[in-house]
């Protein structure tokens, strides 16, 4: 398989492992960084390389207005977009999921304003997280890529039929020029099937999407979303192994380990940051550290169940959040490890940290002190959520 790798930039990865999933129609708004996926799938679709409808539209909103009309008739359908451009499309979010259309989007996960920031954090994609879109996280720039004919798979199998995102940071993943697998045409017909709904806007057999529902049945609509959330649950390891019996790569389903049987701290994070708490690691346990890695890779849905088991033997867990619930002083995925051990045997004490808001690095030092902070907890010495990266000048 080495001899496809090539160095090219995660947008283009990503982009090429689009092309490949055949999408019917693609309508996506330009806006720092997404731009470059956009901007090579518009290439691709120029020289020819795709057969699909690759629609211009004037704002983010338009653009997954236009997909919910493309998917209701029965296309495959793709979009990528970032922060304020997420954030307008947050009405319509809502109807792709009640509706059922399995919509694919990559989220380039960056700051929101204000005040205005181009860089990386995801309360962006966070902030959708009650829309009813599956949500899943990447690493690298191999598991972006590679996680795009895994999601598509799962969003339109026809137990699920719901949308979804596939989250990379923005610029330490869709800027990165790194050696990546491209994902080959064969290989991928043969892992994700043609798309053919059940259920299609026709002319000749006439139904209703989206129609009015009064106190009597909305809360039903309701409930079959979240019942498909959760056979997605069950679907997202199955579909990984699939996958891995393809192409013979695997980064986890819902969650993954990092010398995690022996761990009795153990770190629990999302996207990129993931690399930086592995080197970390790394070099803790050559001095004896008893420290491990949960990297959660499904946000929604949340994989209590696998977690819990995960963390059986952890004496403390750490959360790392490059977001914040602004009233709550924590951040999504603390709050959700944590009702996640509420009322379960392992009663094992979370710590949350905040950092990494706008772009600001994370090295491998400050991980080292959180750590430190986190021995406090097994000495008896409670801690508070906080921020781990605070700038006392500017407090």
């Amino acid at each position: 398989m080495r001899k496809n790798m090539v160095v090219v930039e995660g947008s283009y990865a990503v982009a090429h492992a689009v092309k490949v999933c055949r999408p019917n129609v693609i309508s996506a708004y330009p806006i720092t960084p997404q731009t470059h996926i956009v901007e090579d799938l518009a290439q691709f679709a120029a020289d020819g390389e795709m057969n699909c409808e690759y629609m211009n539209v004037e704002s983010e909103f338009s653009a997954i207005s236009a997909l919910i009309g493309a998917s209701a008739a029965g296309a495959r359908t793709y979009s990528s977009t970032t922060s304020q451009g997420l954030a307008l499309m947050h009405e319509a979010l809502f109807n792709a999921s009640g509706m059922r259309l399995p919509i694919v989007m990559t989220v380039v996960n960056r700051a929101l304003s204000a005040p205005i920031n181009i860089w990386n954090d995801q309360q962006d994609s966070i902030s959708q997280r009650d829309t009813g879109w599956i949500q899943l996280y990447a690493e690298d720039v191999q598991e972006s890529a590679d996680m795009t004919p895994q999601i598509y798979k799962l969003a339109e199998d026809e137990d699920v039929l719901l949308p979804a995102m596939s989250c990379m940071d923005g610029f330490i993943l869709s800027h990165v020029y790194e050696p990546v697998i491209l994902l080959e045409q064969s290989l991928t017909d043969e892992f994700l099937p043609a798309y053919d709904p059940e259920f299609t806007l026709d002319p000749k057999n006439p139904m209703s999407f989206g129609a009015f529902a009064d106190p009597g049945t909305y809360t039903e609509f309701r409930y079959k979303q979240e019942k498909a959330m959760g056979v997605a649950l069950e679907k997202i390891e199955e579909i990984a192994n699939e996958f891995k019996d393809i192409y013979g790569r695997y980064y986890g389903g819902l969650i993954d380990g990092y010398v995690l049987d022996d761990a009795e701290i153990v770190i629990m994070a999302m996207g990129s940051i993931i690399g930086t708490v592995k080197d970390t690691i790394d070099e803790l346990r050559i001095q004896g550290e008893s420290v491990g890695l949960l990297k959660v890779r499904s946000f929604r849905p949340f994989p209590t169940e696998a977690i819990r088991k995960a963390l059986k033997n952890a004496k403390v867990v750490i959360t790392l959040d490059k977001n914040i619930s602004i009233g709550k002083n924590e951040g999504a995925l603390c709050t959700e490890v944590k009702a996640c051990l509420h009322n379960t045997d392992n009663r094992v004490p979370v710590i949350g940290f905040m950092l990494g808001h706008g772009g600001r690095d994370i090295p491998i030092n400050m991980i080292k002190k959180i750590i430190n902070k986190a021995k406090l907890v097994e000495k008896g010495i409670f801690i508070e959520s906080e921020f781990a990266d605070l700038r006392e000048d500017l407090a």
